[in-house]
């Protein structure tokens, strides 16, 4: 299933989207598109709707965050060999974890405010893997049981405040609107290999980032285990994995946004995104 949240901000009622890409009304199933409603075991019984026999949602309504009641939205950095080369950085011996403040959080064509001072906001298309059920201490093995799906991500991130400010990464990836997520949550049965999709990014048009998730290297079974080994992961916490080569960051010379931008990007089999930049008065 495609799962969404459509409406005004703040009054998103809960979708799914039929095989004729119509939005479909779940609201007298489901209160929302989180919490216990996307336990595997409720989205198996909610598969079972025939979509034809929901109301059909007239017009192109706004899609806002695709899962409601976010508690922990953790990023993994430098997943990519390939996008740690192009950065000067190597391969992390365990996964590198930060934290997105769940403030950040948008909806996917929402747009996206460029800090006051910010002089080097980039981009970063991501895999997130969306928690179902509450993990703590799982093997590999058995992980994916407590995956409700996966959802594109553009994690915004400000360089100087994230490298060149001292501390940690978290203030260079948390300003406010640095976290669309959507349009669609994706539950795992139709994605059949996450470990093998094509991922894309534009700025104004041209392609900055043109990879696939088969070159992560710490794939989604491994961190769900890894990461319910320090925390519990509770239904609605986001994973972000990791980004492929092409961030501004890695262009010679950097190139970053500015007001106007417009960013679009999308997985393949998750949907697509597109933002347009706005510089924070």
């Amino acid at each position: 299933m495609k799962l969404v949240r459509y409406g005004e901000a703040g009054s998103e009622k809960p979708g799914l989207i039929d095989s004729d890409g119509n939005i479909r009304d779940l609201s007298a199933h489901v209160a929302d598109i989180g919490g216990k409603h996307i336990d595997p075991k409720a989205l198996r019984e909610l598969a079972k709707l025939d979509p034809a026999s929901l109301p059909k949602v007239a017009g192109s309504p706004r899609f806002g965050p695709c899962v409601a009641g976010t508690g922990k939205f953790i990023c993994i950095g430098l997943n990519y060999s390939d996008h740690a080369a192009e950065t000067g950085a190597t391969v992390p011996p365990e996964p590198i974890i930060f934290m997105k403040a769940t403030s950040a959080i948008i909806g996917p064509d929402d747009d996206v405010l460029i800090p006051r001072n910010s002089k080097k906001t980039d981009w970063e298309v991501e895999l997130c893997i969306v928690i179902g059920k509450t993990a703590k201490y799982v093997s590999e093995d058995e992980a994916l049981d407590y995956v409700a799906g996966y959802c594109v991500s553009n994690d915004v991130s400000e360089r100087e405040f994230q490298a060149e400010r001292q501390g940690q990464w978290t203030k260079g990836k948390s300003c406010d609107t640095f976290g669309p997520i959507g349009p669609w949550l994706v539950t795992t049965d139709e994605i059949k290999d996450p470990q093998n999709l094509k991922m894309w990014l534009t700025v104004n048009g041209k392609t900055m980032q043109d990879g696939s998730s088969s070159t992560m290297v710490y794939g989604v079974k491994h961190l769900v285990s890894y990461l319910s080994q320090f925390m519990s992961l509770l239904p609605g916490d986001i994973i972000s994995t990791g980004t492929p080569p092409g961030v501004g960051l890695g262009m010679k010379p950097p190139v970053f946004l500015k007001d106007g931008d417009v960013v679009e990007l999308g997985i393949e089999g998750l949907g697509t995104q597109k933002q347009t930049f706005r510089q924070e008065a």
